[in-house]
């Protein structure tokens, strides 16, 4: 396994791309392995340190103390595949909530549209570092209000009701 660190100073020869099929392969010092997929450490609390490039059967082949270490181009990459595994919609803002008792339905647009989720209980909201919560729905999708104090004052009013 090779170790990507800010105080390492030897950086080996780093080149990822995708095959034919469309999946990642890393080549370090001239080896190359198939199918690898970048796995976040801490995905919520902190999304650009801790990351590993691991293949199919787990195996770690790189792992990167914070991604702005990585060559540009393969940054691209590994941040390409994130956004396409990775399914946490951002909340912008609550347009109503059917009732302040649990369960409850609520109306919410996020980064990618207007839905409706349920929430099942208070303890399915997590406050996470920075300010920022994560809302597990009644179905288990995940969807993370990044700035509570970033958002408008109607939301913040009708999220209250469930702190």
């Amino acid at each position: 396994m090779t170790t990507l660190t800010a105080k390492a100073p030897h950086v080996p020869a780093l080149e990822l791309q995708r095959n034919a099929l469309g999946r990642l392969v890393l080549t370090i010092d001239g080896v190359s392995h198939d199918g690898v997929v970048p796995v976040r450490n801490f995905p919520m609390s902190a999304p650009d340190a801790g990351l590993s490039l691991v293949d199919g059967n787990g195996k770690e082949h790189l792992w990167v103390d914070y991604l702005a270490l990585l060559p540009t181009a393969v940054r691209d990459l590994v941040e390409d595949e994130l956004r396409n595994r990775e399914f946490i919609p951002h909340i912008r803002h609550i347009q109503a909530v059917s009732t302040f008792a649990t369960p409850s339905t609520w109306d919410v647009d996020t980064d990618r549209g207007s839905t409706r989720l349920v929430l099942k209980g208070e303890e399915d909201i997590r406050r996470l570092p920075g300010g920022s919560l994560l809302i597990t729905d009644s179905q288990g999708v995940q969807f993370m209000i990044p700035d509570l104090i970033a958002l408008d004052r109607k939301s913040k009013r009708l999220l209250e009701r469930f702190l």
